[in-house]
């Protein structure tokens, strides 16, 4: 299954902790027990605060706009810079701060069962699981045709995203399950 998606369209819900928002693209159900195989989602960060915790999961953030964030995994200070995918275990402590609005998205994959390979690309992307999201320029997926703040998510069909202007981005995540 392919499924298109513009970050307008996204319903707006609040974290698990109640400290932010985030706009859900797609979780995939995972095994009994567990609350997805992999997710993928939009925070927008307004404010200081922890990161809810996600036992067993494997975290890539990756800031989307904003400036200023820095977060603290487990007592260690790391600026987030944009476009650039940082991976954290979902056990961790973790808090942010900020200096002004900024959002990030995030893929989640449950350890053990997925794994997740986030990059900014600027050619042609394939995986049989995975969510895109067009930073710039002009991509085709199949029968569409995506621009700055539309993506795709795909499950079990291998797909393959490719750029139809020059200089385009865009953030790809390959999910491997198993």
């Amino acid at each position: 299954m392919i499924q298109t998606w513009s970050v307008g369209s996204l319903p707006v819900t609040r974290w698990r902790n109640g400290g932010g928002e985030t706009r859900e693209i797609i979780a995939i159900a995972g095994p009994e027990g567990s609350d997805f195989l992999w997710r993928a989602s939009i925070a927008t960060l307004d404010k200081d605060g922890p990161f809810s915790r996600f036992s067993g999961i494997d975290r890539v953030i990756t800031l989307l706009e904003g400036a200023g964030v820095i977060l603290t995994v487990d007592g260690e200070n790391i600026p987030l810079a944009l476009h650039t995918p940082l991976a954290f275990s979902g056990d961790s402590t973790c808090a942010a701060r900020i200096t002004g609005q900024s959002q990030d998205f995030n893929i989640m994959t449950l350890r053990g069962a997925c794994s997740a390979s986030v990059e900014v690309a600027q050619n042609a992307q394939c995986s049989r699981n995975g969510v895109c999201l067009v930073l710039s320029g002009e991509w085709q997926l199949n029968d569409s045709k995506l621009v700055a703040g539309m993506g795709a998510w795909w499950h079990n069909e291998h797909s393959t995203i490719r750029p139809v202007s020059t200089g385009g981005k865009l953030l790809f995540c390959s999910i491997e399950e198993g």
